[in-house]
Protein backbone atom coordinates (compact mmCIF):
# COMPACT_ATOMS: atom_id res chain seq x y z
CA UNK A 1 0.00 0.00 0.00
CA UNK A 2 1.38 3.41 -0.83
CA UNK A 3 0.61 6.15 1.03
CA UNK A 4 0.47 9.87 -0.90
CA UNK A 5 0.80 12.89 0.92
CA UNK A 6 -1.01 15.79 -0.90
CA UNK A 7 -0.60 19.40 0.07
CA UNK A 8 -3.06 21.95 0.50
CA UNK A 9 -6.76 20.63 1.38
CA UNK A 10 -9.12 23.18 -0.58
CA UNK A 11 -7.07 23.04 -3.99
CA UNK A 12 -8.97 21.93 -7.22
CA UNK A 13 -6.18 19.32 -7.52
CA UNK A 14 -5.87 18.06 -4.08
CA UNK A 15 -9.23 17.65 -4.07
CA UNK A 16 -9.43 16.04 -7.31
CA UNK A 17 -6.65 13.68 -5.98
CA UNK A 18 -8.58 12.84 -3.16
CA UNK A 19 -11.78 12.26 -5.12
CA UNK A 20 -9.79 9.71 -7.63
CA UNK A 21 -7.97 7.74 -5.20
CA UNK A 22 -11.22 5.72 -5.32
CA UNK A 23 -10.39 4.14 -8.21
CA UNK A 24 -6.68 2.67 -6.96
CA UNK A 25 -7.48 0.55 -3.97
CA UNK A 26 -2.94 0.28 -3.38
CA UNK A 27 -2.59 4.07 -2.86
CA UNK A 28 -3.82 5.70 0.47
CA UNK A 29 -4.04 9.51 -0.22
CA UNK A 30 -3.71 11.97 2.75
CA UNK A 31 -4.17 15.54 2.07
CA UNK A 32 -2.84 17.62 4.52
CA UNK A 33 -3.18 21.40 5.42
CA UNK A 34 -3.65 24.38 7.21
CA UNK A 35 -3.22 24.40 10.13
CA UNK A 36 -1.56 21.31 10.27
CA UNK A 37 0.67 22.15 7.24
CA UNK A 38 0.91 25.99 6.47
CA UNK A 39 3.57 26.57 3.50
CA UNK A 40 3.20 30.63 5.22
CA UNK A 41 4.40 28.69 9.01
CA UNK A 42 7.41 26.60 7.57
CA UNK A 43 7.86 24.70 10.78
CA UNK A 44 4.76 22.74 10.52
CA UNK A 45 5.96 21.50 6.71
CA UNK A 46 8.31 18.53 8.55
CA UNK A 47 6.44 17.34 11.01
CA UNK A 48 3.35 17.31 9.23
CA UNK A 49 5.31 15.28 6.27
CA UNK A 50 7.14 13.20 8.73
CA UNK A 51 3.75 12.12 10.58
CA UNK A 52 2.19 11.20 7.49
CA UNK A 53 4.58 8.72 7.01
CA UNK A 54 4.49 9.44 2.87
CA UNK A 55 5.69 7.26 0.35
CA UNK A 56 4.98 9.90 -1.81
CA UNK A 57 4.33 13.49 -1.80
CA UNK A 58 2.59 15.78 -4.08
CA UNK A 59 2.79 19.63 -3.61
CA UNK A 60 -0.19 20.66 -4.94
CA UNK A 61 -0.50 23.90 -2.30
CA UNK A 62 0.55 27.18 -3.92
CA UNK A 63 -0.83 31.30 -3.82
CA UNK A 64 -2.75 30.76 -6.68
CA UNK A 65 -4.46 34.53 -6.87
CA UNK A 66 -2.80 36.08 -10.26
CA UNK A 67 -3.98 39.33 -9.65
CA UNK A 68 -3.72 39.69 -5.84
CA UNK A 69 -0.31 38.54 -6.06
CA UNK A 70 0.84 41.74 -7.86
CA UNK A 71 0.21 43.47 -4.35
CA UNK A 72 0.68 40.59 -2.14
CA UNK A 73 3.96 39.80 -3.30
CA UNK A 74 5.66 38.87 -0.28
CA UNK A 75 3.10 36.59 0.41
CA UNK A 76 3.18 34.84 -3.04
CA UNK A 77 6.67 34.35 -2.70
CA UNK A 78 6.83 33.07 0.88
CA UNK A 79 4.28 30.27 -0.40
CA UNK A 80 5.65 29.37 -3.63
CA UNK A 81 8.87 29.67 -2.80
CA UNK A 82 9.54 29.61 0.56
CA UNK A 83 7.20 27.26 1.34
CA UNK A 84 7.83 25.03 -1.52
CA UNK A 85 11.79 24.60 -0.54
CA UNK A 86 10.13 23.30 2.71
CA UNK A 87 7.93 20.64 1.43
CA UNK A 88 10.63 19.80 -1.05
CA UNK A 89 13.43 19.83 1.57
CA UNK A 90 11.59 17.56 3.61
CA UNK A 91 10.67 14.88 1.45
CA UNK A 92 14.44 14.35 0.79
CA UNK A 93 15.30 14.12 4.24
CA UNK A 94 12.57 11.86 4.89
CA UNK A 95 13.47 10.05 1.27
CA UNK A 96 9.96 10.11 0.02
CA UNK A 97 9.94 11.05 -4.14
CA UNK A 98 8.11 14.47 -4.46
CA UNK A 99 6.00 15.78 -6.87
CA UNK A 100 5.84 19.64 -6.41
CA UNK A 101 3.07 21.42 -9.36
CA UNK A 102 4.15 24.80 -11.61
CA UNK A 103 2.55 26.39 -14.31
CA UNK A 104 2.52 27.58 -17.69
CA UNK A 105 2.98 31.65 -15.95
CA UNK A 106 6.51 30.75 -15.81
CA UNK A 107 6.75 32.05 -19.75
CA UNK A 108 6.49 35.14 -20.97
CA UNK A 109 4.02 33.75 -23.68
CA UNK A 110 5.81 35.41 -26.44
CA UNK A 111 6.58 32.08 -28.53
CA UNK A 112 4.50 31.76 -31.44
CA UNK A 113 4.18 27.83 -30.40
CA UNK A 114 3.63 25.51 -27.33
CA UNK A 115 6.08 25.44 -24.90
CA UNK A 116 8.62 23.06 -24.17
CA UNK A 117 10.39 21.85 -21.21
CA UNK A 118 13.44 23.63 -21.94
CA UNK A 119 12.33 26.68 -23.75
CA UNK A 120 13.63 30.19 -21.84
CA UNK A 121 11.39 31.68 -18.82
CA UNK A 122 10.15 34.77 -18.63
CA UNK A 123 7.47 34.89 -16.11
CA UNK A 124 4.84 38.40 -16.63
CA UNK A 125 3.77 39.01 -13.25
CA UNK A 126 4.11 38.24 -9.45
CA UNK A 127 2.58 34.94 -9.45
CA UNK A 128 4.76 33.66 -12.42
CA UNK A 129 8.03 35.24 -10.90
CA UNK A 130 6.83 33.16 -7.67
CA UNK A 131 5.95 29.79 -8.89
CA UNK A 132 9.48 30.34 -11.37
CA UNK A 133 11.55 30.78 -8.28
CA UNK A 134 9.45 27.81 -6.30
CA UNK A 135 10.51 25.56 -9.32
CA UNK A 136 14.64 26.33 -8.70
CA UNK A 137 14.02 26.56 -4.90
CA UNK A 138 12.68 23.15 -4.73
CA UNK A 139 15.61 21.87 -7.26
CA UNK A 140 17.59 23.65 -5.12
CA UNK A 141 16.66 21.75 -1.93
CA UNK A 142 15.62 18.34 -3.69
CA UNK A 143 17.44 17.85 -6.90
CA UNK A 144 15.25 14.77 -7.81
CA UNK A 145 12.41 16.52 -7.33
CA UNK A 146 9.82 16.37 -10.43
CA UNK A 147 8.35 19.25 -11.62
CA UNK A 148 5.37 19.35 -13.58
CA UNK A 149 3.85 22.51 -15.31
CA UNK A 150 0.18 22.61 -15.89
CA UNK A 151 -2.17 24.75 -17.00
CA UNK A 152 -5.64 26.50 -17.19
CA UNK A 153 -6.59 24.13 -14.47
CA UNK A 154 -10.26 23.37 -13.82
CA UNK A 155 -12.93 21.22 -12.00
CA UNK A 156 -16.31 20.97 -10.01
CA UNK A 157 -13.74 22.37 -7.21
CA UNK A 158 -13.17 25.80 -5.61
CA UNK A 159 -12.37 28.83 -7.92
CA UNK A 160 -11.89 28.06 -11.59
CA UNK A 161 -12.99 29.72 -15.45
CA UNK A 162 -15.57 27.23 -15.82
CA UNK A 163 -17.45 27.44 -12.80
CA UNK A 164 -16.88 31.38 -13.20
CA UNK A 165 -18.63 31.18 -16.64
CA UNK A 166 -21.44 29.15 -15.41
CA UNK A 167 -21.98 31.44 -12.20
CA UNK A 168 -22.35 34.82 -14.60
CA UNK A 169 -24.16 32.74 -16.87
CA UNK A 170 -27.04 32.79 -14.37
CA UNK A 171 -26.46 36.49 -13.54
CA UNK A 172 -25.92 38.34 -17.72
CA UNK A 173 -26.82 37.71 -20.98
CA UNK A 174 -23.96 38.87 -22.58
CA UNK A 175 -20.55 38.44 -21.59
CA UNK A 176 -17.32 39.62 -23.15
CA UNK A 177 -14.17 37.08 -22.77
CA UNK A 178 -10.48 37.71 -24.43
CA UNK A 179 -10.00 35.73 -27.72
CA UNK A 180 -6.22 36.30 -27.78
CA UNK A 181 -4.90 34.38 -24.93
CA UNK A 182 -4.05 30.89 -25.80
CA UNK A 183 -3.91 28.29 -23.65
CA UNK A 184 -4.28 24.25 -22.64
CA UNK A 185 -7.38 23.95 -20.34
CA UNK A 186 -6.57 21.04 -17.72
CA UNK A 187 -9.34 18.96 -16.02
CA UNK A 188 -7.78 18.84 -12.38
CA UNK A 189 -9.52 15.38 -11.95
CA UNK A 190 -7.31 13.79 -15.18
CA UNK A 191 -4.20 15.30 -13.66
CA UNK A 192 -4.97 13.65 -10.97
CA UNK A 193 -5.67 10.18 -12.33
CA UNK A 194 -2.27 10.84 -14.59
CA UNK A 195 -0.41 11.48 -10.98
CA UNK A 196 -2.19 8.19 -9.40
CA UNK A 197 -1.53 6.21 -12.36
CA UNK A 198 2.28 7.11 -12.71
CA UNK A 199 2.71 7.24 -9.03
CA UNK A 200 5.00 4.67 -9.18
CA UNK A 201 6.25 4.89 -12.37
CA UNK A 202 10.27 4.68 -12.25
CA UNK A 203 10.15 7.99 -13.59
CA UNK A 204 9.09 9.78 -10.36
CA UNK A 205 12.03 10.79 -8.64
CA UNK A 206 14.07 11.73 -12.04
CA UNK A 207 14.19 15.15 -10.99
CA UNK A 208 13.33 16.15 -14.30
CA UNK A 209 10.38 18.58 -15.28
CA UNK A 210 7.56 17.83 -17.49
CA UNK A 211 4.38 19.90 -19.06
CA UNK A 212 1.24 17.91 -18.45
CA UNK A 213 -2.08 19.84 -19.89
CA UNK A 214 -4.91 19.02 -21.56
CA UNK A 215 -4.59 17.81 -25.09
CA UNK A 216 -5.18 20.78 -27.63
CA UNK A 217 -5.80 24.15 -27.08
CA UNK A 218 -8.44 26.86 -27.11
CA UNK A 219 -8.54 30.53 -26.32
CA UNK A 220 -10.40 31.48 -23.51
CA UNK A 221 -13.13 33.07 -25.63
CA UNK A 222 -13.38 29.63 -27.35
CA UNK A 223 -13.92 27.69 -24.24
CA UNK A 224 -16.32 29.86 -22.86
CA UNK A 225 -18.21 29.42 -26.00
CA UNK A 226 -17.95 25.28 -25.31
CA UNK A 227 -18.73 25.90 -21.29
CA UNK A 228 -21.94 27.70 -22.59
CA UNK A 229 -22.75 25.25 -25.21
CA UNK A 230 -22.64 21.58 -23.45
CA UNK A 231 -24.69 23.94 -20.70
CA UNK A 232 -27.04 24.14 -22.80
CA UNK A 233 -27.61 20.90 -24.03
CA UNK A 234 -28.02 20.02 -19.84
CA UNK A 235 -30.24 22.40 -19.49
CA UNK A 236 -27.71 24.66 -17.80
CA UNK A 237 -27.28 28.64 -18.04
CA UNK A 238 -25.98 29.99 -21.12
CA UNK A 239 -24.80 33.39 -22.29
CA UNK A 240 -23.69 35.17 -25.50
CA UNK A 241 -19.99 35.46 -25.58
CA UNK A 242 -18.53 38.59 -27.51
CA UNK A 243 -14.95 38.09 -28.36
CA UNK A 244 -12.42 41.31 -26.71
CA UNK A 245 -8.55 41.83 -26.93
CA UNK A 246 -6.34 41.59 -23.64
CA UNK A 247 -6.68 45.20 -23.74
CA UNK A 248 -10.17 45.93 -23.73
CA UNK A 249 -10.20 43.66 -20.15
CA UNK A 250 -7.23 45.51 -18.18
CA UNK A 251 -6.35 42.75 -14.95
CA UNK A 252 -3.39 43.90 -12.40
CA UNK A 253 -1.29 41.35 -13.56
CA UNK A 254 -0.51 40.88 -17.32
CA UNK A 255 -0.59 37.30 -18.71
CA UNK A 256 0.69 35.21 -21.33
CA UNK A 257 -0.84 35.51 -24.58
CA UNK A 258 0.50 32.05 -25.34
CA UNK A 259 -0.22 29.38 -22.46
CA UNK A 260 0.23 26.18 -24.74
CA UNK A 261 2.29 23.66 -23.40
CA UNK A 262 3.84 20.70 -25.58
CA UNK A 263 3.17 17.49 -23.42
CA UNK A 264 5.09 14.98 -26.06
CA UNK A 265 8.16 14.97 -23.16
CA UNK A 266 5.74 13.38 -20.66
CA UNK A 267 3.90 11.50 -22.75
CA UNK A 268 7.03 9.40 -23.80
CA UNK A 269 8.58 9.15 -20.61
CA UNK A 270 5.08 7.90 -19.08
CA UNK A 271 3.40 6.33 -21.95
CA UNK A 272 0.31 8.80 -21.26
CA UNK A 273 -1.66 12.08 -22.21
CA UNK A 274 -4.40 13.98 -20.68
CA UNK A 275 -7.50 13.50 -22.50
CA UNK A 276 -8.55 16.18 -25.37
CA UNK A 277 -9.71 19.99 -22.95
CA UNK A 278 -13.02 19.52 -24.43
CA UNK A 279 -13.96 16.36 -22.55
CA UNK A 280 -12.72 16.99 -19.38
CA UNK A 281 -15.22 20.46 -20.03
CA UNK A 282 -18.16 18.48 -20.81
CA UNK A 283 -17.79 15.78 -17.66
CA UNK A 284 -17.11 19.09 -15.38
CA UNK A 285 -20.05 21.14 -16.81
CA UNK A 286 -22.27 18.43 -16.59
CA UNK A 287 -21.49 17.71 -12.82
CA UNK A 288 -21.80 21.27 -11.79
CA UNK A 289 -25.55 21.60 -13.22
CA UNK A 290 -26.24 18.21 -11.37
CA UNK A 291 -24.65 19.46 -7.94
CA UNK A 292 -22.34 17.21 -7.67
CA UNK A 293 -19.37 18.38 -6.11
Amino acid sequence: MMRLLVTGTNGQVAQALAERAGQFPEITVIVVGRPQLDLENIATVFPAIAEAGADLVVNAAAYTAVDKAEQEPQRAFAINRDGAAAVAAAAQTLGAPLIHLSTDYVFSGSKATAYVESDETGPLGVYGQSKLAGELAVRSANPSALIFRTSWVYSPFGSNFVKTMLRLAGERRVLRVVEDQVGSPTSALDLAEAILRIASCAGVGSGATFHVAGSGSVSWCGLARHVFEVSRLAGGPTAKVVPISTSEYPTPARRPANSRLDTSAFEACFGRSLPDWRLGVEATVRRIIAGVN
